[in-house]
């Protein structure tokens, strides 16, 4: 009982704490911009007395310093109006100028042009909410998180996981990705995904999705995760609402797994007793599209100097091709790039194999 009163206090004191943390955390970043768009007016004004008392050593076009500085500093709140300010300079600046050539209203008409593409660009960011430099920023970092997610954590002496993405056009933003978890000290919970579309108009939905299934990856057992995918797709109602999946649970200690695939390619097993690649057949339908979908797993053991390669079709499909003779090549391919050791297989491999106008991901785990 005790317990349960401290912790409700500690509760109690820390909701406050945080919300005053959040309130004055917002109120500094409402200060910072008051102040630079205050500065900017400033700027402007002293460009256009600068203009007044020297005409011929101060040009008209130094009034688009400020406004380029405030297309990346301001936000969407701020920018219009000084967009609007700094045009009642111009207008301020034309009229002090003795002199007014051709050439100085053509300057002036790129000018207010300039000004109504900040403006229009302004109105496109208010969507957003934040300045443009702020908003590349966020972008950015979720980005970094998307790529952090699907790092794979530190596992046990005698097994070696690595996970490679490449994108379509060499962009950080991919349609693939993959999620990773121990879900026990002894459970590896590994998914690899390819949303709809590919490149940066899959990135958007890939974010999303990384962090919904990094989730559900943790917190479900083994046999429960691409049902419970399925139907989170399926609540979202995107037109382009669908994906493929392979997702592997592997025993830590006895090297047994399960691997269950969403219309996605299976995943492939090199025995080092045979030294052969062997295809581990699995069942089910691409997730997002049909109701109460049924996922069959593959069941089987990896023993020393065991791998298993689980990748998208970026790695096997390319125009034209059978993709069974793509993942053919993809084994033969396997087979010559990882004799001797395993290390950085999969970025061998992707960066071998492939349809460089897809995305790429494959995920390499071998057992010494």
């Amino acid at each position: 009982m005790t317990t349960d009163v401290g912790s409700s206090r500690a509760r109690s004191n820390s909701e406050p704490m945080s919300r005053s943390l959040l309130h004055r955390f917002r109120r500094r970043g409402a200060y910072q911009d008051a102040k630079v768009f205050i500065l900017l007016l400033a700027l402007s004004l002293a460009i256009v007395v600068g203009i007044a008392i020297w005409p011929a050593s101060v040009p008209l076009i130094s009034l688009m310093v400020p406004l380029l500085l405030a297309s990346l500093l301001l936000n969407p709140r701020h920018l219009p109006w000084f967009v609007v300010y700094l045009f009642v300079m111009l207008m301020i600046a034309l009229a002090l100028q003795t002199e007014v050539s051709g050439r100085t209203y053509g300057a002036i008409g790129i000018m207010v042009l300039m000004c109504l593409i900040v403006l229009a660009a302004s109105l496109r960011r208010s969507r957003l909410g934040v300045a443009g430099t702020m908003g590349e920023s966020m972008f950015v970092d979720l980005r970094d998180r998307i790529l952090q997610q699907g790092g794979i954590p530190e596992l046990p002496p005698g097994w070696r996981a690595e996970s490679a993405l490449r994108s379509a056009g060499g962009s950080p933003f991919a349609g693939d990705f993959v999620v990773a978890t121990l879900a026990t000290s002894t459970r590896l919970e590994l998914a690899v995904v390819d949303v709809s579309g590919k490149g940066e108009e899959a990135g958007t939905r890939a974010l999303l999705l990384s962090g919904a299934f990094g989730g559900l990856l943790a917190a479900l057992p083994p046999d429960q995760f691409l049902s419970a995918a399925n139907d989170y797709l399926l609540h979202q109602q995107w037109e382009e609402g669908f994906a493929t999946a392979v997702h592997l649970s592997l025993d830590l200690r006895t090297g047994g797994f399960e691997v269950r695939t969403a219309g996605h390619p299976p995943a492939a097993l090199r025995q080092a007793g045979t030294g052969r690649w062997s295809v581990l057949p699995s069942e089910g339908p691409i997730l997002g599209l049909i109701r109460d979908a049924v996922f069959h797993p593959a069941l089987g053991r990896l023993t020393h100097q065991d791998a298993l390669l689980l990748y998208t079709d970026g790695m096997v499909e390319e125009p034209r091709r059978d993709i069974d003779l793509g993942i053919d090549r993809m084994l033969g391919e396997a087979e010559h790039l990882m004799r001797g050791s395993l290390e950085g297989a999969a970025r061998r491999l992707v960066d071998a194999l492939g349809s460089r106008d897809d995305d790429r991901a494959m995920v390499v785990v071998s057992r010494s």
